[in-house]
């Protein structure tokens, strides 16, 4: 079985005043639900202390059943509370690379190194990137091996100006993601709705703008993933 590998942030606070975030449970439990019965999943952490959870996230735990029953799934999380760190894979065991969101990934994804090359590799090797919400910031540094961005050119989406407003999240954020996948090359698409679902597919680059676009991430990677090991 071919496997996929999903990234999760090990940041718990955000920005200078250190409002409390971590990984946004559901666009977890929504991709792997998709994935796990046809791929092995391994999930990373930029750190193997236990994975911080958004509190705001958590009320999905109560009022989604499936999302309750991953949090109640001892076996699922104690892959959050040891989480692997990039130095322990190896990208050639990858067919693609997800990186969930939640705000904490804007403090540890951008700048990790590790990240950037498992990514480069996986991607250069014939594998798919995909991300959600706030994953894509960290693909916003990633290069390839020709110093190419990665994402440049591409269309992408991710969580926007727009979304964070209307969270009341702005003013407690580092930078714009929207803005720096514009700055970075990307062309940004959005739904017309804040937090209305939306999905992008720029060749091997698969994007999600929100929360309600995990499963339509890990649905256009399956379409793709059987056609590319035929290759």
């Amino acid at each position: 079985m071919e496997k996929i590998l999903v990234v999760v942030t090990n940041s718990s606070r955000l920005g200078k005043k250190g409002k409390k975030t971590g990984l946004w449970l559901r666009e977890l439990t929504d991709f792997y639900h998709e994935v796990k019965d046809r791929y092995a999943i391994d999930i990373i952490s930029t750190s193997a202390e236990r994975v911080p959870i958004d509190p705001r996230s958590l009320v999905a735990a109560v009022v989604h059943k499936q999302t309750r029953d991953y949090y109640m799934d001892d076996d699922f999380m104690v892959q959050l509370k040891k989480p692997l760190v990039p130095a322990q894979v190896t990208a050639e065991d990858y067919a693609a690379i997800y990186f969930t969101g939640g705000h904490g990934t804007m403090m540890d994804f951008p700048d990790n190194e590790e990240l950037q090359a498992l990514t480069q590799q996986i991607y250069e090797q014939g594998g798919y990137v995909t991300a959600v919400c706030h994953g894509p910031s960290g693909l916003q540094n990633v290069r390839l091996s020709n110093g190419r961005l990665l994402i440049a050119g591409h269309v992408v989406t991710g969580f926007s100006d727009m979304e964070e407003k209307t969270m009341g999240m702005y003013r407690h954020i580092p930078f714009s993601l929207e803005q720096v996948l514009k700055e970075r090359g990307g062309l940004f698409k959005r739904a017309s709705v804040p937090m209305a679902a939306c999905t992008v597919q720029s060749g091997r680059l698969i994007t999600g703008q929100n929360p309600a676009s995990a499963k339509g991430v890990a649905l256009k990677l399956l379409d793709q993933l059987p056609a590319a090991r035929e290759v």
